[in-house]
């Protein structure tokens, strides 16, 4: 395929810091993450747009003239519908994988497990964003996957807490960050803890929180926290 000097966007390494929202925003799926850093996978995949500019939170993405394959409309539509089942082209640490546990023995309920949860629905699509328990509270923001995983979830994390979730790979992203905005910016919320898998795809709701704090105009405490597929705490960041 013959070059052509056209708009195709640039990416810093030095400034990406592989937080994946420039990978979710990408329409093309011309972004991914690998290796924790933003990669341009194949030139005709970018339109040079720049839909994902403004997405990064770290400034690392701008757009260029170069020569670059030409964008091919049908190579992306191939790609994507190749892809399709997979749903998880963008999040590349999420690779199978099998491992073992330790768990209880079947029928042990000597010792009582305590729930934490003190309300429902816990879905952010379907939470009122105005609900009374949102009022004086501690807000945690926890992915999908996260209480299937850490075994604990619920004493270490989810005490003392009122939980929403989400998943920034799978669901609408533009609405849940709206739909944060406007629980953040109508309920008094005196701090926000995101729990996350490590995948770079799931660090996305931390992008998420950032820009719905920002929008809200209010100083909320935030705190990030990172568990491993394996299920253990790979980071705490107050």
């Amino acid at each position: 395929m013959s070059k052509q000097i056209r708009k195709i966007v640039r990416i810093d390494e030095e400034k990406c810091n592989g937080c994946g929202a420039c990978a979710i925003k990408c329409a093309e799926g011309a972004l991914q993450i690998i290796d924790g850093k933003a990669k341009l996978i194949s030139d005709n995949y970018c339109d040079g747009l720049g839909d994902c500019l403004g997405e990064c939170p770290q400034g690392a993405i701008t757009i260029e003239e170069r020569p670059a394959d030409a964008f091919d409309l049908v190579a992306v539509q191939q790609r994507e519908a190749v892809h399709a089942h997979a749903q998880v082209q963008s999040c590349p640490s999420a690779a199978a994988t099998s491992f073992k546990n330790s768990p209880f023995a079947a029928g042990d309920t000597a010792t009582p497990i305590p729930a934490y949860l003190t309300h429902w629905p816990v879905q952010l699509t379907l939470v009122p964003d105005a609900a009374p328990f949102f009022q004086d509270t501690d807000l945690m923001l926890a992915a999908h996957c996260v209480p299937f995983t850490y075994a604990a979830f619920h004493r270490d994390f989810l005490a003392g807490h009122t939980l929403v979730i989400a998943c920034p790979k799978l669901d609408d992203f533009a609405a849940h960050q709206q739909k944060l905005t406007d629980l953040l910016t109508k309920s008094r919320i005196k701090s926000l803890t995101i729990v996350h898998m490590e995948v770079p795809c799931c660090s996305g709701l931390v992008y998420l929180a950032k820009q719905a704090i920002k929008a809200s105009g209010k100083n909320i405490p935030l705190r990030e926290v990172t568990i491993g597929i394996r299920g253990d705490v790979k980071a705490d960041n107050c």
